[in-house]
């Protein structure tokens, strides 16, 4: 059993940073040619933040209720050095029976990578949904070990379309503007 979900988890992470690869190179061969080619390389990989709470221990090891899920996402993207960029994604899951707490689990993964000779109009596509594509099977992993390293059963966070998630985000700066 345990060997299917690695199976599953192993499959899964490989088909998304396939996805993330294939996006960004579809990115850079879209891109106008010039004498200095796009560069785009992953420098680090690396956990930022990461924290766990379990307010009702021990007493809530003791339930044997379904809790609710609720998972929250955020991610940036900054600038660091010339050519340089740190990119990261924050998960907070939080899992509550009723009005209860059972925990509240946060991961920050990050990572520094090399952006070079990339239009500026193609850099936020780059840091919005290649970089994220390629940190999230990291978080996901992070998350779910830290959480059944708690003493939980762990949370298997479902993959993440960031290329429609920035659409959005695109859609509704562009209503914003248009207010204002």
């Amino acid at each position: 059993h345990w060997g299917d979900v690695a199976w599953l988890l192993h499959s899964t992470y490989s088909v998304i940073i396939d996805a993330a690869n294939a996006f960004v190179t579809l990115l850079f061969l879209g891109l106008k040619m010039s004498d200095q080619q796009p560069v785009f390389n992953i420098e680090k990989i690396y956990v930022k933040d990461l924290s766990l709470e379990i307010p009702h221990a021990p007493a809530i090891f003791l339930e044997r209720e379904q809790p609710q899920i609720d998972m929250q996402l955020h991610n940036e993207a900054t600038k660091i050095d010339e050519g340089y960029f740190e990119a990261s994604i924050t998960i907070t899951v939080t899992a509550k029976l009723g009005d209860k707490t059972m925990f509240l689990a946060e991961a920050t993964q990050a990572g520094i990578f090399q952006i070079r000779n990339v239009p500026a109009e193609d850099m936020d596509p780059v840091l919005g949904i290649g970089c994220p594509n390629i940190l999230f099977p990291y978080v996901r992993e992070t998350i779910s070990d830290m959480v059944n390293r708690s003493g939980f059963p762990p949370v298997i966070l479902s993959p993440i379309n960031f290329e429609a998630l920035y659409a959005q985000k695109q859609a509704a700066d562009a209503g914003q503007a248009q207010t204002h």
